[in-house]
């Protein structure tokens, strides 16, 4: 059995779900199980170990370093995380080998990826590998499912990297750009009567259905004309509302949830905007604010940047791609972290009750990864 292929069934076999999901003090909340095996993996192959608290000790970041021979003049960071999405049943806990697959909660998000990039420089390590002046780090992080934390604690640390690799079911294609995601909550107030006098009220479901048609009607063909080369258009989606009592009042109050994906070059505070003053010339009354407590931002870095072209050329790629989802990678790179997406497996697999990683996939990223890695060696001052 292959490295990677024994270290993604131990991995799968450790419950790592984010505890948002999961009830106080379940068994299986929490990363730390897989922070301290690789922790105790990556000391016996002789690279130094440290954790970064997030939410205390039993919730950090797992940095384990490969330090070159001499002086450190450029820093690579292998950022895959450890939480998971609850599971449908514990059976996803226990990891099956099925016609070159493997099975199992996290097999490709992203436990995959942390196998094929931990196995890479920990083969490095054991071999007693070293570059002349390159730092590899494996920084194993927290919290990916739910805010970022740990993503953010790391960035917010001064951290710094020449190029961070963060890993995430691509499909071993390098993605250069990725977009974000804003959760905007709109609210309508109406006011209460009996369901017998609706005239007597104002009915603020009602107000809240002419909002939602704008949004998913005249504002999506407004995102329609924006157009990014590898991300194509803005999107909005009204996914939860919420409003009334019981069927006999008029309801006072109405609110949804919608998730706007933003591309590189929106803000925050521009679509906050955007959509007040789209209500406005409409005559429609709602309150707007962000239902998120950090947005998640979109990607952008270019791939002429020396390190991302290489890492490109060790995948046999040639031009960038982009993916519709967010992740750490934006984190990283809004504190000048050059970063790309990489990683097995593909993500129409995640968080699917029969999630699958291919381990040929697998095998091929832990190559790819080994072979960048070994691309940095020699360095000469």
């Amino acid at each position: 059995m292959s490295t990677s292929k024994k270290l993604l069934r131990d991995l799968i076999a450790l419950p790592s779900v984010n505890p948002f999901f999961l009830p106080e003090g379940h068994p299986n909340a929490g990363e730390h199980r897989i922070a301290d095996f690789l922790a105790a993996s990556a000391a016996v192959a002789g690279m130094d170990v440290d954790f970064q608290p997030v939410f205390g000790r039993p919730r950090s970041n797992l940095l384990a370093r490969l330090t070159p021979s001499g002086k450190v003049r450029q820093r690579i960071v292998l950022a895959p995380h450890m939480d998971t999405v609850d599971a449908a049943n514990d059976g996803q806990f226990m990891p099956v080998e099925k016609n070159g697959r493997m099975y199992g909660r996290g097999a490709c998000d992203t436990k995959g990826s942390i196998a094929a990039m931990f196995s890479a420089v920990r083969e490095l390590a054991v071999s007693g590998w070293r570059s002349n002046g390159t730092e590899i780090v494996f920084a194993a992080l927290v919290d990916e499912e739910k805010g970022q934390a740990g993503s953010r604690a790391l960035a917010n640390s001064g951290f710094q990297a020449d190029l961070a690799i963060v890993g995430e079911p691509t499909q071993l294609k390098v993605v250069t750009a990725h977009k974000g995601s804003i959760y905007l909550r709109l609210e309508t107030k109406g006011k209460a009567a009996h369901g017998s006098c609706p005239h007597l009220g104002r009915n603020a479901v009602l107000e809240m259905a002419r909002v939602v048609e704008l949004l998913e009607g005249e504002y999506v063909q407004l995102l329609n004309n924006r157009t990014h080369s590898l991300l194509g258009h803005p999107t909005v989606n009204v996914g939860f509302i919420q409003g009334g009592v019981q069927a006999n009042i008029v309801p006072a109050a109405c609110w949804i949830l919608a998730d706007r994906r933003t591309i590189p070059g929106e803000k925050e505070s521009e679509v906050l905007a955007e959509v007040r003053n789209l209500l406005k010339s409409h005559g429609l009354k709602a309150t707007v604010i962000s239902a998120k407590e950090s947005a998640c931002l979109p990607l952008e870095t270019s791939p002429s940047v020396p390190l991302v072209k290489q890492f490109m050329g060790a995948a046999g790629q040639s031009e960038p791609i982009g993916a519709q989802y967010f992740c750490d990678a934006a984190i990283l790179s809004s504190k000048g972290i050059p970063s790309v997406v990489f990683g097995p497996g593909g993500i129409a697999q995640a968080h699917t009750d029969d999630e699958w990683i291919s381990l040929e996939s697998l095998e091929r990223g832990t190559r790819v990864v080994g072979r960048f890695l070994k691309s940095l060696e020699p360095k000469t001052s």
